[in-house]
């Protein structure tokens, strides 16, 4: 199928599209990369009037790091952000879910600011911004800005806390500990397809090798990603080992609520996010340096 008609708007600024925005408001759209909003369109799942491409706006496809936070644009395509030196040394999980993003093409073309806009259940950046405590930046039509945290932004299946008539601008990442290890594991059927189940964590240790901060998430148990807090509460003061991992994959296996659909029932889900934290909490403790 062909998407139904639209008027096409090249968007050279940000002022420029918060002004389109506000003109035809529910009727226009937003477009960077077009992965996920087109092929909706071709199935006429969406059916915008005006669709406005905001890739002629400068300075949101940057990569930066401003003290203990990394800044990322939301123009800032996937295989650049998996591919970017700083990303690596500063917040190294990033990269890698990046890197499991779709193949090389969608990659190529697909943002890290219309995949949260977008908030597919089983997509990777709903799952990082939610594990890593993220601060999404949106410009308003009045001029202002507003930050919102990762967990609150993304609300349910294909919604989040972006008005019809703002844009997401950037997002901003805490920077892990030179000594903090990382694990970002996921399952798909093949390669490149939407993830059944994918984790993510991170592991702080103190110098008597306890743990002083971890943080777990699970994408494909419910709607939304889910960060495990009472999880990573309890465990620390904790010394990581084998019987420390399998308690907490245990635990994790219990998380959600997950469906039954076409792709998993909810007992593997819950089989693959046990087998899933095992493997990740094993490596980012190896990472750690202390494993």
């Amino acid at each position: 199928m062909k998407p139904a008609p639209f008027t096409y708007h090249d968007a050279q600024s940000l002022e420029e599209a918060l002004a389109l925005l506000a003109e035809h408001g529910d009727e226009a759209k937003l477009i960077a990369g077009g992965q996920s909003l087109v092929a909706m369109m071709n199935l006429r799942l969406a059916q915008p009037g005006h669709l406005i491409d905001i890739n002629g706006i400068a300075g949101l496809d940057g990569i930066e790091r401003d003290g203990e936070s990394l800044l990322i644009g939301a123009l800032a395509c996937h295989a650049d952000i998996a591919g970017s030196d700083l990303v690596r040394e500063a917040c190294p999980i990033l990269a890698d879910a990046a890197g499991h993003i779709g193949q090389y093409a969608i990659r190529q073309r697909g943002t890290i600011g219309g995949s949260l806009s977008h908030a597919d259940p089983a997509a990777e950046w709903p799952l990082m911004a939610i594990l890593m405590d993220a601060k999404i930046e949106i410009a308003q039509p009045s001029g202002d800005r507003r930050t919102v945290e990762g967990a609150d932004f993304i609300q349910s299946i294909y919604t989040t806390d972006l008005g019809p008539d703002e844009v997401l601008t950037r997002v901003r990442f805490p920077c892990v500990e030179r000594d903090e290890g990382w694990a970002f594991k996921s399952f798909a059927r093949r390669r490149g397809d939407y993830f059944i189940v994918a984790v993510g964590a991170t592991l702080a240790l103190d110098g008597a090798g306890r743990v002083s901060r971890l943080r777990l998430a699970l994408g494909g148990m419910e709607v939304t990603a889910i960060r495990l807090v009472e999880i990573e509460q309890e465990a620390i003061g904790n010394t990581p080992d084998g019987d420390w991992i399998e308690h907490i994959a245990a635990a994790a296996r219990g998380a959600g609520e997950p469906a039954d659909d076409q792709h998993a029932d909810a007992e593997y889900r819950r089989e693959l996010a046990c087998v899933l934290v095992t493997d990740a909490l094993a490596e980012a403790l190896n990472r750690s340096g202390r494993g």
